[in-house]
């Protein structure tokens, strides 16, 4: 038994933490998107399927000997992936225009064979330990999801905060070499003859029937449904704050968890409980969604987690009520990683391509509580006075919340604004972007047209010929980066030929920043996602309209500074602005040591580093401090006002800069917050380190 319980365990630990790991390697690489973790969960899925499927066709197809000799084999051939550290020259994409098969390249020939073999572990351990000792496995599946789930709890908390991915990397490989030396011990289990009778201490294994296809599809359904319900859910939170490890294990380890409790007995998922529970779950999880930006982190982190919590205790509690025979069980696995593989290419692949926003969260809602039903009816059958009661319960759930969920969670995807016209809905790796057009019902502006990302406005543009230079939202004169434009000591040279900029600009938007642009500038906009770059040429004209010379850049700003860097091409920015927030959710890899070190590369001497560090659930003020002190740099933040009568929000621009001309420039003095009113405790980020407890709004 030792020997099984800690090759599976080991096997399982690794697989779990190696996600993570992984993730946050090559996130930088892509952009920072919540999609990048939804890609790597479909590549997860995915093999892990084929792992399941891999030991459920040669436990059925190969003698013991030859499955013994084929599987040591390719164990050490795996040795030659090690260590997983991709190569940033291979694999660090060119180009932002495919980055999912960017992302599945890279993990198929980095961690491709390695995760293939520790996904087959489970069950194939689980059926040598059947066949070996006569005795039920299924404990066993319960001790990998403890493994998995402990990976998950241990890596944002210990291992994340305490080492350096490259030590993590190397942690993780000897590690997965220790594993190999014990799937070798273990090994001759798979060898032995099928059992043939135990002794009186041994449990025998269970008769049962075959599966039918019904149940087979039952498997599929359920471990999709709660597949798809976990991607939907980490997509629902990374898209509101960052794309961090934190908030990827969460609901990974909520999925996890439920596995563990309700294959270990059968008591712990009482189908009435939670039939009710899942009613009042998803009318949480509507309500949760209908308040859009009006709740704090913590009750959405709560709501949705609870749901989820419930959801998947619904889908996995029915999976272990329908489980087969112990003879059947490398079949059933193998149908919950197909049905978890499902999930994963629904959620990461189908939605993008036919739903224009963010509804499979809804969708998945809905699914859930039909299957909870379909389920029901299934193991109930028909009695001699009718559909038993709770089947009844079931169906009545199913209408209220089905129709509660449709009728809240779908049918109002945004705000119900009067005066509101949607121009375009567009949707891709990058998240959701709508256009809207507006009435104006808060000052006397006139219409104008909006650029919203998830549920942040990303800028706007008044319609009024005599309006469409104002500079609105985040960008006024008297933000950040427009008294750094507007102040800059440049600007008052009396000679015209030294008055002109070079501004650059990461994240394009609608292209505001581009008012700025006097004659003779040059602004230079890095965009990563296309369909902002065709939105803006389309519906706005700031970049049209400007005096300027403008450029846009497609890809992720930093991997391209660091190509203009290499090629020798240094932008010599008289001030750069770094906006990319998507939604709320920010780019860490934006923010790092390294990458403010990049950026100044990319500055002259005196040139100053806008960086907008407004945000609803995260304080940055303490990150960008820290920063700027490690690089030997001044840090003043500017806080404006929200003015409808100028079109402008309340927004906070940190400005990093060595230049005391423009420090001591009065209109600048006059708006620098003191250190009383923005006291902030000194963090550094650096791309080995960044962790998001440390910014969280108290």
């Amino acid at each position: 038994m030792a020997r099984y319980a800690l090759t599976i365990f080991l096997s399982a630990f690794l697989l779990f933490q190696v996600q993570p790991l992984i993730g946050k390697f090559i996130l930088p690489w892509f952009g920072g998107s919540p999609a990048v973790w939804t890609t790597c969960m479909l590549f997860f899925q995915v093999v892990l399927m084929a792992g399941y499927s891999y030991a459920h066709l040669i436990t059925s197809k190969l003698a013991p000997r030859a499955q013994t000799a084929g599987h040591i084999l390719l164990l050490l051939v795996s040795l030659a992936f090690l260590p997983i550290a991709p190569d940033a020259e291979v694999w660090k994409p060119a180009d932002s225009r495919t980055p999912i098969i960017g992302i599945l390249s890279l993990l198929t020939f980095t961690i491709g064979l390695p995760y293939f073999l520790l996904s087959s572990t489970g069950p194939l351990l689980q059926e040598s330990f059947r066949r070996e000792t006569g005795r039920t496995p299924y404990r066993l599946y319960s001790l990998s999801n403890i493994g998995s789930l402990l990976a998950l709890l241990t890596y944002p908390f210990l291992f994340e905060p305490q080492l350096t991915l490259r030590v993590q990397i190397l942690l993780w490989s000897s590690s997965y070499g220790l594993f190999v030396l014990l799937c070798c011990w273990s090994a001759f289990g798979l060898a032995r003859p099928a059992f043939a009778g135990a002794g009186a201490a041994s449990e025998p294994i269970e008769a049962g029937p075959p599966p039918s296809a019904r149940d087979v599809a039952l498997w599929l359904a359920l471990a999709a449904c709660g597949s798809a319900m976990l991607l939907a859910t980490t997509n629902q939170l990374c898209m509101e704050v960052s794309s961090v490890p934190f908030l990827w294990i969460v609901p990974l380890a909520i999925y996890l968890f439920t596995f563990i409790i309700c294959f270990d007995h059968e008591r712990w998922y009482h189908r009435g409980v939670f039939l009710v529970l899942l009613a009042a779950a998803v009318l949480l999880a509507c309500y949760a969604l209908s308040q859009g930006n009006g709740m704090r982190l913590w009750q959405q982190l709560l709501i949705y987690s609870a749901t989820l919590w419930v959801c998947c205790m619904v889908c996995h509690g029915e999976l272990a009520h329908s489980k087969p025979a112990p003879r059947y069980a490398t079949l059933f696995y193998l149908m919950v990683a197909a049905g978890g593989a499902v999930g994963g290419i629904l959620v990461a692949l189908v939605a993008p391509l036919v739903l224009r926003d963010f509804w499979e969260y809804q969708i998945g809602l809905i699914l859930t509580v039909i299957l909870a039903a379909v389920s029901t009816l299934a193991s109930s059958g028909a009695r001699a006075g009718g559909v038993p009661r709770l089947a009844w319960i079931a169906a009545s759930i199913v209408g209220v919340s089905a129709g509660f969920a449709i009728g809240v969670g779908v049918g109002l995807p945004g705000d119900d604004n009067s005066g509101e016209k949607n121009l375009e809905t567009t949707r891709n790796f990058y998240g959701v972007l709508r256009v809207n057009e507006l009435d104006e019902v808060y000052g006397d502006n006139g219409p104008k047209r909006e650029l919203i990302h998830g549920r942040i406005q990303h800028g706007f543009q008044y319609l009024d010929r005599k309006l469409r230079l104002w500079p609105t939202t985040y960008y006024g004169h008297s933000s950040g980066v427009g008294l750094a434009i507007d102040h800059h000591p440049r600007r008052a040279n009396p000679d015209p030929d030294q008055r002109t900029l070079r501004i650059g600009v990461v994240g394009l938007g609608c292209g505001t920043l581009a008012t700025y642009g006097n004659a003779g500038d040059y602004v230079c906009f890095y965009e990563i996602n296309p369909e902002v770059i065709r939105i803006s040429d389309e519906y706005f004209t700031y970049r049209q309209d400007t005096a300027a010379e403008v450029e846009v850049i497609l890809g992720d700003a930093r991997i391209e500074m660091e190509r203009q860097k290499a090629e020798g091409k240094l932008q010599r920015f008289d001030v750069l602005a770094i906006d990319a927030f998507s939604s709320d959710s920010i780019p860490m890899h934006l923010l790092t040591k390294q990458c403010v070190e990049l950026y100044r590369e990319h500055l002259k001497p005196d040139g100053l580093l806008c960086i907008h560090i407004s945000n609803r659930f995260l304080d940055l003020g303490g990150v960008v401090a820290g920063i700027a002190e490690a690089v030997g740099c001044k840090c003043v933040f500017i806080d404006t006002d929200s003015d409808d009568a100028k079109g402008t929000d309340h927004t906070t621009w940190a400005i990093l800069t060595t230049n005391e001309e423009f420090l001591n420039t009065p209109e600048v003095t006059g708006a620098i917050l003191s250190s009383k009113e923005h006291n902030e405790q000194k963090i550094i980020w650096t791309d080995d380190y960044g962790s998001l407890w440390q910014v969280l709004e108290k």
